[in-house]
């Protein structure tokens, strides 16, 4: 079985951006979030900042997202970053260390030649469903 999960306010903000996609998905003990840009969930608004907010925004969006589907970062197994300039991958390194201090998921990194939105980055990723 395949469930769509709705993400307040990132689902409704993605969606008003006339983007078809579920922010999370949950299929046979796993978690798929799509790639989230640092959208603000509670104006749908995209964070305007340097590359660190824009990582933590994001980064808190993987996180929500994660949860309203039972699972957490903790149990993520794969995380890809989207980046618009290779130059950032020292300090999204850094910042990214915080989030996963001990031993980190796989991970892809990824540099983007263009981008549909005004940000910096998009994370991804693929967890192991909580219950």
């Amino acid at each position: 079985m395949i469930e769509k999960i709705h993400v307040p306010g990132l689902s409704d903000a993605i969606a008003s951006r006339g983007v078809p996609l579920s922010v999370a998905t949950k299929a046979k003990g796993f978690v798929f979030v799509s790639g989230l840009p640092p959208i603000q969930p509670d104006t749908g608004a995209m964070l305007q900042g340097d590359i660190v907010a824009q990582l933590r925004q994001a980064m808190a969006n993987l996180k929500l997202a994660l949860e309203h589907a039972g699972s957490s970062l903790e149990n993520c197994v794969m995380v890809t970053l989207y980046v618009s300039n290779a130059g950032f991958f020292g300090t999204i390194n850094k910042t990214y260390r915080e989030y996963f201090p001990g031993l980190p998921p796989a991970r892809t990194c990824i540099a983007v030649g263009s981008w549909p939105f005004e940000a910096d980055l998009e994370v991804e990723a693929v967890a192991v469903a909580g219950d």
